[in-house]
C-alpha cells in the first residue's frame, strides 16, 4: 500500500478508537449509574419493612403495598445492570478491536518506512562513486 492510503486508513481507525473509547466510557458511566439505581431501590425497600413496634393493619398494608413495588422496580434495575454490563462487554471488546486495527496499520507504516529506509541505502549503495573535490593548498 502507498503511504497516502496507509494514512488515510490510520486516521480513520484513529476515529474509530476514540469513538470506541468514548462508547466504552458512556457504557462504564452507565453501568455504574444503574448499580447505584440498583442499590438505592434496595435500600428503600429494607426501610419500608415492617418494624416490632407498629400497630396499625393500614400501616402494614401500605407498606406492603411499597415494599411489592419496590421489588418491581428491584427487579427491573436487576434487568437493567444486566444490560449494562453486557453494554460494557460489548464496548469493552470494540475497543480492543479498535485498538487492534489501529496497532496493525501502525505497524504497516512503520514497515513501509522501513523499507523505504531500505531501498535508499541500497540506491546509495549502488550509485557509483562519486569524485573527490580536491583544493589545491592556497
Amino acid at each position: 500500500m502507498d503511504s497516502k492510503k496507509l494514512a488515510r486508513l490510520h486516521r480513520v481507525r484513529t476515529l474509530q478508537l476514540g469513538m470506541a473509547q468514548a462508547a466504552e466510557t458512556q457504557a462504564r458511566d452507565r453501568l455504574a449509574s444503574e448499580t447505584q439505581l440498583s442499590h438505592r431501590i434496595a435500600q428503600l425497600a429494607a426501610a419500608v419493612s415492617p418494624g416490632a413496634g407498629d400497630g396499625a393493619a393500614l400501616s402494614f398494608a401500605a407498606m406492603a403495598h411499597y415494599r411489592d413495588k419496590l421489588h418491581r422496580t428491584a427487579e427491573a434495575a436487576d434487568n437493567r445492570v444486566r444490560a449494562a454490563e453486557a453494554d460494557a462487554a460489548r464496548a469493552l471488546e470494540s475497543r480492543q478491536s479498535a485498538k487492534r486495527d489501529q496497532t496493525a496499520v501502525e505497524k504497516l507504516i512503520a514497515r513501509g518506512e522501513k523499507e523505504a529506509a531500505l531501498r535508499a541505502i541500497r540506491a546509495l549503495q549502488e550509485a557509483p562513486p562519486s569524485r573527490k573535490v580536491r583544493h589545491d593548498p592556497c
